[in-house]
């Protein structure tokens, strides 16, 4: 990404990320990968302040950053919560009333909040994957499609899958905030 600058930026370090190993195992593999996207969306939204991050960049759509890392904390939460271990967690910012709450933040949403519940949920992500081989079928929700559980190797894919898809959304809302490009 090329030089960004901003009054009032988000107040944490420049997030730093590590490229995937070429050698390492499945396993590891996944998991870098895995954190290597959740670094990408960190740096997209690094350097920005409030209204850079809620800002519709991108009109007509209304996806903001700040709404995707609100989108992604729900991700981690359902997939590995709800899906892995079954243990039933309410929704972090979807409604009956807005079920796509996640990408509507409101004036009073913040940062701070939003990133520090991402984060949260990461880490509780990680905790329950590790007590997981990647074989090993999650005790929650099942698919609305087959009606089969979700392995681990499954959710590990399909969040890779979906920070992927987000992390070019991103790409496309940060250059048309303030020009930084970059992967």
């Amino acid at each position: 990404m090329s030089a960004m600058t901003s009054t009032e930026a988000t107040p944490e370090a420049t997030p730093q990320r590590t490229e995937p190993s070429t050698l390492a195992g499945e396993r590891e593999m996944l998991e870098g990968w895995l954190d290597y996207h959740r670094e990408t969306l960190a740096l997209k939204c690094s350097g920005l302040d409030e209204k850079q991050l809620k800002e519709a960049s991108v009109p007509p759509s209304g996806l903001t950053l700040l709404g995707l890392v609100r989108h992604m904390a729900e991700v981690e939460s359902n997939w590995f919560r709800n899906r892995l271990a079954d243990e039933r967690s309410a929704a972090l910012y979807c409604t009956d009333a807005d079920p796509d709450g996640d990408f509507h933040p409101s004036e009073a949403d913040t940062w701070e909040e939003a990133s520090a519940t991402w984060r949260a949920e990461i880490a509780h992500a990680r905790e329950l994957a590790a007590r997981h081989t990647l074989d090993e079928l999650g005790t929650g929700q099942p698919s609305r499609h087959t009606g089969d559980p979700y392995t681990l190797r499954w959710i590990y894919t399909h969040l890779i899958e979906e920070y992927a898809r987000h992390n070019g959304h991103a790409d496309l809302l940060r250059e048309r905030i303030d020009g930084a490009t970059g992967d």
